[in-house]
């Protein structure tokens, strides 16, 4: 029996499924099929139907919807025209980034912040090797310290304690009927402690330059001392970098989030990337009840409106927020920028952030502090 092929029309239309999963899209084979069968359905007139069907039939992620039509235009040779056009108009838009989503980038911007000291909007996308060194003696102390001094919550798993809220029913229960039935004291439980989750906002514009590989360092410590733990960095573009920190060698976790982040040294956009991290449900589920750290000197180059709703929504999600900023020299900080006086009333604390010794000494001392 001969084998049973595909019609040579088809083929194209099969080919930019598997481009998409070479791209990260999860494209399942039944997606594919439904594909074609929405293809030969609607008959197409023109290139946007047969982009609509993909839409609807392969589902990519709306934060992936700029990707996926930049590869549709690139598969099916629509007009470079259009492919310019749509990325110009997406210019002031922070895009979203997680693993396997960098594949397609635009192209590096040609004027780049080499000297670290402007804050700037432009976005320039440039790679970046970061130093494994071992950071010394503040980070060797956080991951010693960081499960005893970090915020903790109760969970609801429970555990055996002299004094509890709880009963040990069944504890309770065959004590006594080791003594013939007689209840001579009832045995307690209680919640058992969990660490609290950990939310790490790094800013990795170019003002932040200097501080860059020391914070990226630390984020190591902390996503390998607190399983909760969870890390995005900001520029022009939103990343989360979770998942390569989550490596135990710091040299290859730091090589991973290295090649995902392509925002280094850029521009910076600090209001529009947190709104982008609150506009994704995913993402903005970390904040809840969680210890939020947010490391940047807020030099803001856009609307300071926007960042202050965007800081207010944080607060009201956040069980504390803190903003370390390298401009603080010390507790009687008083903030000179327009952007760090836009978002002092709403931020719980404003603390040192241009040293290992200063982050490492609040995080651990956030135990000790009361919720918001």
């Amino acid at each position: 029996m001969s084998e049973a092929r595909l019609p040579p029309a088809t083929e194209i239309f099969v080919t930019f499924a598997a481009l998409l999963r070479r791209n990260g899209f999860a494209i399942a084979p039944e997606q594919t099929t439904a594909f074609l069968a929405a293809i030969e359905l609607l008959g197409p007139v023109s290139i946007e139907d047969i982009r609509r069907a993909g839409t609807a039939t392969l589902a990519p992620p709306p934060e992936r919807l700029a990707t996926y039509n930049l590869l549709f235009d690139v598969h099916f040779g629509v007009a470079e025209a259009t492919a310019f056009s749509e990325s110009d108009r997406q210019d002031d838009v922070v895009r979203l980034q997680e693993e396997g989503d960098s594949a397609v980038d635009p192209d590096i911007a040609q004027d780049q912040n080499e000297s670290g000291l402007a804050a700037t909007r432009a976005e320039a996308l440039v790679a970046r090797r970061l130093s494994a060194t071992t950071g010394g003696g503040p980070l060797q102390l956080l991951a010693r310290q960081a499960r005893a001094k970090l915020p903790k919550r109760r969970g609801h798993r429970r555990m055996r304690t002299r004094r509890g809220s709880f009963v040990d029913l069944r504890r309770t229960l065959r004590e006594s009927v080791r003594r013939d039935g007689e209840v001579l004291s009832l045995r307690r439980l209680r919640r058992r402690p969990r660490l609290r989750r950990l939310l790490l906002l790094i800013d990795v514009s170019g003002s932040m330059k200097a501080r860059t590989e020391d914070n990226m360092r630390l984020a190591h410590v902390l996503v390998q001392a607190v399983p909760q733990a969870e890390v995005f960095t900001l520029g022009t573009r939103l990343t989360r970098v979770t998942r390569p920190l989550r490596l135990k060698r710091r040299e290859q976790a730091l090589l991973a989030a290295s090649h995902l982040v392509s925002d280094w040294d850029g521009g910076t956009r600090i209001g529009e990337a947190l709104q982008a991290f609150l506009g994704v449900p995913r993402f903005s589920i970390y904040a809840r009840g969680a210890a939020v750290l947010v490391i940047s000197d807020g030099l803001e180059r856009g609307d300071h409106q926007v960042l202050r709703e965007a800081v207010w929504k944080l607060s009201l999600r956040a069980w504390r927020l803190s903003w370390l900023t390298p401009l603080a020299t010390g507790p009687g900080f008083r903030p000179q920028t327009e952007a760090l006086q836009a978002i002092a009333p709403l931020v719980d604390d404003m603390v040192p952030g241009g040293s290992d010794e200063a982050i490492v000494a609040h995080v651990l001392s956030l135990a000790q502090r009361r919720a918001a």
